[in-house]
């Protein structure tokens, strides 16, 4: 075959494949991430039940890659793939920054799922089949820090165990083990290079509820949490990363941005955390609906135990303490006073509106919280569109009464991804601060490495189908210059 013929078939083959070769990277480690439920028909009461799981799971620079969406009409969570072992293996995780320890199923466990309706290939992890992983001993510094002190029968021999109660009553249960983690590490302006450290995460030996049985299931779960057993807490007292990370959901592209390390551009304002609490609050001082401020009681926000507004980006929906939601609502509809509302699966408010941009008919709702922070939810944002009897436009409101989400009927208030979408969220834990501003979460940020040098990190959106549709462009090509050479010979 002569040089032009080669060039050709290389041209080809370039323009055929285009971007599904390219590996976008981002922050100081970066996972790829997909929205769990994404592509999927619309289910309200699996949203809702989504929800109300993650309540009870509250317990370098690196580019996460992300993908998925937050629409609350497709439901579902994010997910990262990484490498555990070596030689490395893939897991898929859901990403959750309401949880700490990372947890992977196991081999040899009971009741964990063996097919995923996500379009995933689901691995079970082995110890013994990676050359670098450890089990962890319950008189071992990370064991006996994590309970505060040595369990009850503890000896050389015995392995320190995990358990994790969710409030649906799904369990996860094993022990936990040492090995190799992973990830790409930011290098130059959208470039990576591996890397890789050594982490201490749970084994799951048995599943129960959900976990076991969900069609969604995935591999595990990658906790964001403050503890010091959260990866990201261990990566950074072994000098790997600063514990700083940050996120932006594209509910309009799916995927976003996820990345460790110190974000210097775009500027965020913050407002602080409040301390000793086990998940991200902040002090939410008032709302405002369309210009107009709620009258609350003074200490409607401060709530005990959960003091604070919980910032989480595992929850879809937003959730109002009993007495907020109702005065939100009443706001929102005296400017639609023909509305006619009608419940939708015995749980959402929703209504018909043939009258143009939801923007121009609804008010837009402002929190304020300590610090001069605030966070602007628009229309478009707080209201998602269902399909009802083939029309499409029937609207729902995103926001939910938080009274029906706890024991006693009155106290969670928190922001989930209806809010936090299309934001960029930074949480500093070396700070203590949590803020964001409204950004493009399918561009870039500028993340700070530890020489002072920047570098952009991406956006991702890691598609489950991204290998089918990739190994059915290569089967095609292959035919192509199949043809191409039975003419030239």
């Amino acid at each position: 075959m002569d040089l032009s013929w080669r060039l050709l078939l290389l041209l080809l083959l370039l323009l055929f494949l285009g971007d599904s070769l390219l590996v976008n990277v981002s922050g100081n480690i970066v996972f790829p991430v997909q929205h769990k439920f994404k592509g999927r028909e619309r289910n309200l009461s699996a949203l809702k039940a989504h929800d109300v799981r993650r309540h009870g799971r509250f317990l370098f620079d690196i580019d996460l890659e992300l993908g998925g969406n937050g629409q609350p009409s497709e439901t579902g969570l994010y997910f990262a793939k990484l490498g555990l072992g070596s030689p490395p293996k893939d897991y898929y995780v859901q990403v959750d920054t309401g949880s700490d320890i990372l947890w992977v199923n196991c081999v040899g466990c009971k009741s964990c799922p063996k097919k995923s309706g996500l379009g995933l290939d689901l691995t079970l992890y082995d110890p013994k089949s990676s050359s670098t992983s450890s089990l962890v001993a319950c008189d071992q510094a990370f064991c006996t820090s994590t309970y505060n002190g040595q369990l009850t029968g503890c000896r050389p021999d015995v392995l320190c165990q995990y358990e994790v109660v969710y409030g649906d009553g799904s369990s996860t249960s094993g022990y936990f083990v040492n090995d190799n983690v992973q990830f790409d590490r930011v290098t130059g302006n959208l470039q990576t290079a591996p890397g890789n450290g050594s982490i201490i995460f749970g084994c799951g030996a048995k599943q129960s509820g959900e976990l076991g049985t969900s069609s969604e299931a995935l591999d595990g779960i990658l906790g964001f949490g403050q503890a010091n057993s959260s990866m990201l807490s261990q990566l950074a007292s072994a000098g790997k990363v600063k514990k700083i990370f940050a996120h932006c959901l594209d509910n309009v592209n799916g995927g976003g941005i996820f990345a460790i390390g110190e974000v210097v551009k775009p500027k965020v304002n913050t407002t602080p955390l409040v301390p000793n609490q086990a998940h991200y609050n902040v002090v939410l001082k008032e709302i405002e609906v369309g210009g107009d401020n709620l009258s609350l009681p003074s200490d409607v926000f401060d709530n005990g135990f959960r003091k604070g507004t919980i910032i989480d980006s595992g929850t879809t929906l937003a959730y109002l303490p009993q007495v907020v939601y109702g005065e939100l609502m009443s706001k929102i509809l005296a400017q639609q006073p023909g509305l006619k509302l009608r419940t939708v699966e015995q749980q959402f408010s929703c209504f018909q509106y043939n009258s143009g941009n939801v923007d121009d008919g609804f008010p837009t709702v402002k929190f304020y919280f300590e610090g001069s922070l605030s966070l602007t939810v628009y229309p478009h944002e707080y209201l998602f569109q269902i399909s009802v009897s083939n029309n499409d436009n029937v609207w729902c409101f995103g926001w939910q009464n938080g009274g029906d989400q706890t024991k006693d009927g009155k106290d969670i208030t928190l922001l989930g991804d209806l809010v936090l979408s299309n934001k960029l969220v930074l949480y500093d834990l070396e700070q203590q601060m949590i803020g964001w501003t409204e950004y493009n979460c399918s561009s870039s940020i500028k993340v700070k490495d530890s020489s002072g040098v920047a570098y952009s990190v991406g956006a991702h959106n890691l598609s489950s189908a991204s290998t089918l549709i990739i190994g059915r462009k290569l089967t095609f090509l292959l035919l192509v210059i199949a043809t191409l050479l039975s003419f030239i010979n």
